[in-house]
């Protein structure tokens, strides 16, 4: 009789029970569960960093389980938090403007109200006029389903020319950041119709409930975060799971065996960059608005290797082992350079964490690839074998 889904992936369940679990203790201990144990800016963190685990979880399903090395991933993390954004900002740039011109005598007529509010948004680049990619942004139904169709769109576009001419390996790897890096360096000018390096910001106002304390709006994106995170762990189980995940598998060990076979591997690598890469447009567009801030730098080529060596240190190949590694290294991040961790005074140089995190990370990713290649996920699976 053939097994459950549940049964034939036990770490599922394992994974939603601890999740829940988390969510409950972290709403509990809030500022707006009442006991304030937690403060409002460390749920923020929290979850902004579900939103990472949930990035973190599509990069393993298109690395360690597809093979494809992508180094552009962050590029549709930020278009779905750019999409979002720009209806967050539209909608509470129009609010401010309508009180302040509410006490005219003459109302204000719809042309006036639209120069206002462009001149509000786009007077730090030195214009007032809306490009076209803001033609939405009136729009929250839109632009949400921009969070979806720009970053699927994309992905497809480019896995469909790359895929079709068979490049692989670090090629494609070199492909995707050029992607990123192109993005980013467009996003970066003035005329690009996102207001240049100073990118979106106030996007923690959220339109609607300004009297909302941000206690209870932290808490309900922390929760929409670890949904989607719940939501997108369950889905990628299921995709890797079964005669598909067998084949994406298969991909990943050996491609040309499995195009001898008959399988359209272009088909299956296309799907699965185009899903993942709409998932890291959700999570983007969940990630952002706690956040408050988006810039082009949020998006430069560096972030997605940064993606690359948490899935490494959790263990790729593992969904759990992604989240792992994405959790423990955004938190730790946080900490170091957050002046959390106290600076080591050695007599004659003084270690200021704040710089020397990054070099930290680098030797922690070293050592894991040298003396823990399957990463900490690969240490539970030792324990639990260990135990049986």
């Amino acid at each position: 009789m053939r097994k459950s889904f549940i049964a034939e992936n036990p770490s599922v369940l394992w994974f939603l029970l601890a999740l829940s679990g988390f969510t409950l203790g972290v709403v509990v201990l809030s500022e707006a569960g009442g006991v304030a144990v937690i403060s409002t800016s460390f749920v923020k963190t929290l979850g902004k960093t579900l939103c990472l685990c949930l990035i973190a979880v599509a990069m393993d399903v298109v690395w360690g389980y597809c093979g494809i090395l992508s180094l552009g991933h962050f590029a549709f993390f930020g278009i779905g938090g750019y999409a979002i954004g720009m209806w967050l900002m539209y909608a509470r740039t129009e609010a401010i403007v309508l009180e302040s011109l509410a006490s005219q005598v003459i109302p204000p007529t719809p042309q006036e109200i639209s120069d206002a509010i462009g001149n509000q948004i786009f007077g730090v680049v030195g214009s007032s006029e809306f490009p076209m990619i803001w033609a939405f942004a009136d729009s929250l139904f839109l632009q949400l389903a921009m969070v979806v169709v720009v970053p699927g769109l994309l992905a497809l576009v480019f896995g469909w020319l790359a895929f079709r001419s068979r490049v692989t390996g670090v090629y494609l790897s070199i492909l995707t950041q050029a992607m990123t890096l192109a993005l980013a360096l467009y996003l970066f000018q003035n005329d690009s119709g996102l207001r240049g390096n100073n990118g979106l910001s106030g996007l923690q106002n959220i339109p609607g409930y300004e009297s909302t304390p941000q206690a209870t709006i932290s808490i309900v994106f922390f929760l929409a975060s670890a949904f989607a995170l719940g939501t997108g762990y369950v889905f990628f189980a299921w995709l890797v799971s079964g005669k598909m995940g067998s084949v994406v598998k298969g991909i990943r060990d050996n491609e040309a065996r499995v195009r001898f076979l008959g399988y359209n591997v272009e088909s299956y690598k296309l799907l699965i960059f185009t899903v993942t890469a709409i998932i890291s447009g959700i999570a983007g567009a969940l990630y952002y608005p706690q956040a408050g801030i988006i810039n082009p730098g949020e998006i430069a080529p560096i972030a997605s290797i940064y993606l690359a060596v948490w899935v490494a240190i959790g263990g790729r190949g593992r969904l759990y082992g992604a989240v792992i590694g994405a959790a423990v290294v955004s938190l730790l991040s946080s900490w170091f350079t957050g002046g959390g961790a106290p600076d080591i005074n050695l007599g004659f140089y003084t270690i200021q964490w704040t710089d020397w995190w990054l070099v930290l990370l680098g030797l922690s990713f070293v050592a894991v690839t040298l003396f823990f290649p399957k990463g900490i996920g690969g240490l539970f699976d030792y324990l639990v074998r260990k135990q049986q």
